[in-house]
């Protein structure tokens, strides 16, 4: 969640200083490459950090209204879905970043793993995050506090 935010901040900050020393007249070229960098970065980052919080690339509204063993069944499979998709991303993304390993930007002579290279991680920590999230359902219950706010009663 921490690197989450700091890509986001940095992101910021560099199109801030991108758009301030152009409109001054003395651009710093580097602050483009440093944008692409923490907006990939931010991307992958955030897709582990929204699985990780039930937030992305999940069925929630479907398993809300089920109990017991049906919503235990349909969580698993939800989650094994994911996690077969981001063993996908992190084998494709690994093959990418060790192609990109020989390919550079211009004029930093920055290898382009530095912006490809957080696919395969990403990849991992969602995998990583299904895991737990199984564990943790079947060993606790799939049901959450969002479950509550389905729940009528007498007003």
């Amino acid at each position: 969640m921490i690197l989450s935010g700091v890509c986001l901040a940095g992101f910021t900050l560099c199109v801030f200083f991108d758009v301030l020393t152009r409109e001054i007249g003395l651009p710093w070229l580097w602050l483009q490459q440093a944008t692409t960098a923490f907006f990939a970065w931010g991307v992958f980052v955030g897709l582990a950090v929204a699985t990780r919080r039930n937030d992305h690339i999940y069925l929630a509204e479907m398993t809300k209204t089920m109990k017991g063993t049906k919503r235990s069944v349909i969580e698993v499979i939800n989650r094994v879905v994911v996690f077969i998709v981001a063993g996908f991303i992190a084998w494709f993304g690994y093959k990418n970043a060790l192609l990109d390993m020989g390919s550079f930007r211009m004029p930093s002579l920055i290898p382009l793993t530095v912006y490809t290279g957080v696919v395969p991680i990403s990849g991992v920590l969602v995998m990583l995050f299904c895991v737990e999230q199984i564990v943790n359902g079947l060993n606790n219950g799939f049901e959450g506090p969002e479950d509550d706010e389905l729940k009528v009663g007498p007003v």
